[in-house]
């Protein structure tokens, strides 16, 4: 008979985290599954429905005392939990603690109480920075944050934290994940010439739910894991489409919204290594602005495109770059762009 295997995964109120258990459902008689997640209104009822199947175990991963609940005899660890931006970056101090010191209490219970476990963990193309003039990544390029990216800094730590571990590891970069994304701020800091590659949360969770029964070949080794040449184009043709989908009309921003530099994303040039022994993509940019329109309420998308210069003022309004220009911030004019213009 074949030996369940007991799976924990961390940060499941997430959209990755929900596809996660998901798909790991399928399997249910071959597994036994520990979710862990903070406790709020949120995740109570996000995880609700998976009680009769999973065990649901609420905590705080800063708390030793709550991660240590967690970490007794498992196989196999899917280590989501993170702060992500914009919160991440304007909560550094957080973000260390959630994202660094978090993992490495994980990391030092697991070790105690789980010798044998193996660590799939999330992390971020955001750890290569700015790649608009050089967009081809690989695994063996230099690690270089953008300024004020808090977020990547406190992933490449963890990462550190996981490799000098006693414990079997695996280490995930992923790419753009997209799918139940909602529109902010954030969306200004990223140049639209930027080469963006995209990973659904669906294949992202199938590579991660695959990677339990190929521990052998990912052990202790980096990847870089994007959605692959289906799912390439630019941010500025990205975002048009999504604007077109969603009845936002033309992407017809003031020319100084969108910074210049300083984000990241880029085309992963090795892409292909894990697919190749994952086979997990199925998507590419038509699959995903498919899904995308099917989301939509039909009066939704009619009242958006009503009211869609209000809504692209509202979003505009939130441009931090513009922001910088109006207010003439030589320093943050310095960050966003590359040109030291100061007038609009």
């Amino acid at each position: 008979m074949r030996k369940r295997k007991k799976i924990l995964v961390t940060g499941v109120s997430g959209t990755i985290g929900k596809e996660v258990l998901n798909q790991l459902l399928q399997n249910i008689d071959f597994l036994e599954i520990t979710a862990f997640d903070k406790k709020s209104p949120k995740t109570e009822k996000i995880l609700s429905k998976y009680k009769k199947q999973v065990t649901v175990i609420y905590g705080d991963i800063t708390n030793q005392n709550d991660i240590n609940k967690i970490c007794h005899n498992k196989d196999v660890v899917i280590h989501l939990a993170a702060l992500i931006p914009p919160i991440a970056d304007e909560k550094p101090d957080l973000a260390h603690q959630i994202n660094t010191v978090g993992t490495e209490k994980l990391i030092r219970s697991l070790e105690k109480h789980s010798t044998g476990a193996f660590v799939i963990y999330s992390s971020s193309v955001s750890v290569y920075g700015d790649r608009v003039q050089n967009p081809y990544i690989t695994i063996h390029d230099e690690l270089n944050p953008s300024p004020r990216d808090e977020y990547a800094v406190t992933k490449i730590k963890a990462e550190n934290i996981i490799r000098k571990s006693k414990l079997d590891w695996t280490i995930f970069r992923l790419s753009a994940i997209m799918g139940g994304h909602k529109m902010s701020k954030l969306m200004f800091h990223q140049p639209l010439k930027t080469s963006l590659e995209i990973t659904t949360y669906e294949d992202t969770a199938r590579a991660l739910v695959h990677s339990i029964e190929k521990q052998e070949q990912l052990s202790k080794k980096t990847f870089n894991l994007g959605g692959g040449e289906r799912c390439r184009t630019t941010y500025k043709e990205f975002l048009s489409r999504s604007f077109t989908v969603f009845g936002l009309g033309k992407l017809n921003f003031h020319p100084k919204a969108f910074a210049d530099k300083n984000f990241h994303c880029g085309f992963y040039e090795d892409g292909e290594v894990l697919d190749t022994i994952l086979h997990f993509r199925r998507d590419n940019l038509d699959s995903y602005f498919e899904k995308e329109k099917q989301k939509i309420f039909g009066p939704t998308r009619v009242l958006t495109f009503l009211f869609k210069g209000i809504i692209k003022k509202y979003l505009e309004k939130q441009s931090e770059p513009l922001h910088a220009f109006i207010k003439n911030d030589k320093e943050l004019i310095q960050h966003f762009f590359n040109s030291n213009q100061t007038k609009i």
